[in-house]
């Protein structure tokens, strides 16, 4: 007897999908392992409808000298709602609430789309290892990097409009951990990132495998999305009460000074030589 074919869950809004991963019972299935902080894969069911979610509870946060203890969390949500206000939603839908194991960050689970969606093809690569200084057509260099037997080689992104963006959310953000493995293809096209723990510090932590369009002119686009942010970080509007609840006020405001900063120079921030650019292991 052939299996019954499986309905399709229904297409839910952004705002359908907050208020399912905030209010729905939360299912946990098993830890995700290679993590340094505890994550967890979750279903949350809420009215009819289920998804698979990801769980942090602030409980399994290991301490950062650099980072207020138990703040991960909120800055993952942070993260989220800076990627909601630039309209390129490049962050999974974020929600801050109380789990199985106490309040912690849940965020909708991102599959890889079916093959069948892209052709059969799958995602084309977006980082890679070369011989040689140059990165090649379609690619952006990075760095040189150590590999086996003591030779370099060059790493290098995909010269991806998607992952421009990704890049200036992380200068904005202040991202201190934009490994490989962060950034996920999702059905329709779409490139996002994910774990954002370690964002907004008042210093400069930029840490990134997006190092390719560094010195370069910011896209109009990238202006205008930052033009737009810099008007709704003001004091007093919505978006600014809102990050106030989930980082410090010192933080809140080096992340307008970083905004300002990004619409007078124009261009993708360098390595500013403090901390080591890239992080490792790059995925």
């Amino acid at each position: 007897m052939p299996a019954p074919e499986r309905i399709p869950p229904r297409s839910l809004t952004d705002a359908d999908l907050l208020t399912l991963l905030a209010e729905g019972t939360i299912t946990v299935l098993g830890q995700v392992g290679g993590a340094s902080n505890a994550v967890l894969r979750c279903t949350v069911a809420y009215e009819g409808e289920e998804r698979a979610c990801a769980y942090k509870p602030v409980a399994g946060e290991q301490p950062l000298w650099d980072f207020p203890d138990g703040t991960l969390a909120q800055r993952e949500v942070a993260a989220y709602e800076i990627s909601r206000a630039t309209g390129w939603d490049l962050v999974p839908p974020t929600v801050l609430r109380e789990g199985p194991y106490g309040q912690g960050m849940c965020q909708l689970w991102i599959d890889a789309p079916d093959p069948a969606e892209t052709d059969g093809d799958g995602e084309p690569p977006l980082l890679a290892l070369v011989e040689g200084e140059e990165p090649g057509a379609g690619w952006k260099a990075v760095g040189l990097v150590n590999v086996e037997e003591g030779r370099t080689a060059l790493l290098v992104h995909a010269d991806d409009p998607r992952l421009r963006r990704l890049a200036v959310l992380d200068a904005v953000i202040n991202n201190g951990d934009r490994k490989g493995g962060h950034l996920l293809p999702a059905p329709g096209g779409r490139l996002l990132g994910i774990d954002h723990g370690v964002t907004f510090n008042a210093e400069d932590k930029l840490r990134t495998l997006l190092w390719g369009w560094a010195g370069e002119p910011l896209t109009e686009e990238a202006l205008a999305v930052l033009g737009r942010l810099a008007a709704q970080l003001a004091p007093g509007t919505a978006l600014a009460t809102r990050m106030a609840e989930l980082i410090t006020p010192a933080e809140l405001e080096a992340l307008r000074e970083r905004v300002a900063g990004l619409v007078k120079r124009a261009v993708h921030p360098r390595p500013g030589g403090r901390w080591p650019p890239i992080p490792w292991p790059p995925v």
